[in-house]
């Protein structure tokens, strides 16, 4: 284990712990909330690319009628009709990752890094943009350097993806302890909503 592995690793597992304990009584509250508005299982489960390309399965408040999982991965748009009432909330507020803390604790995951993106979002940008695969290097985050600067929600260009992925291998590339703090006070700071997200 190099000492970058071990310090991400009890950043993780305390910061993780901590937020956790925090809020379960929220995700209590969500998971009642989809219950009573829509037919479905609670939690949603999606394979997802992780470290080293490997395929991870990520945890989310279900937000929406159909759970896409296959070859094609449609994204959620505005109004998108899939989207449940209580789904719509918990989309544009961002508490449909809370249980990715979960995914932290498991391992698959670290508070920061590049978000996840569905499998095969991956196998259609890595042919698009030569630096994707890049973002393999690492865990994927619950939040990360694209989100806090606004690059999040829909990536309906191509555009979007390449600033997104520039932001990815920024961190990366710049990776310290105190960058992750830093990353992680500014999106309570800024909380985990964006115009752009649907």
């Amino acid at each position: 284990m190099t000492l970058y592995t071990a310090i991400k690793r009890t950043e993780d597992i305390v910061v993780a712990t901590i937020i956790l304990i925090l809020i379960s009584p929220v995700m209590l509250i969500i998971a009642m909330a989809i219950k009573i508005d829509s037919k479905g299982p609670v939690i949603f489960k999606q394979k997802r690319g992780g470290i080293n390309n490997t395929e991870i399965i990520v945890y989310k408040f279900r937000s929406m009628t159909t759970q896409d999982n296959e070859s094609a991965v449609k994204q959620a748009s505005k109004n998108d009709p899939r989207t449940t009432s209580v789904g719509k909330f918990l989309r544009k507020t961002s508490l449909d990752e809370l249980p990715q803390f979960i995914n932290v604790i498991q391992g698959t995951m670290s508070i920061v890094g590049p978000r996840p993106h569905a499998v095969a979002h991956d196998l259609e940008y890595g042919k698009l943009i030569p630096e994707y695969s890049q973002r393999f290097l690492v865990k994927p985050g619950i939040t990360g350097l694209a989100q806090i600067n606004g690059w999040r929600g829909e990536t309906d260009t191509l555009d979007k993806m390449k600033k997104r992925i520039n932001m990815d291998l920024k961190y990366i590339n710049r990776w310290t302890l105190w960058f992750d703090i830093k990353i992680i006070f500014i999106t309570m700071w800024k909380g985990f909503s964006s115009k752009n997200t649907y």
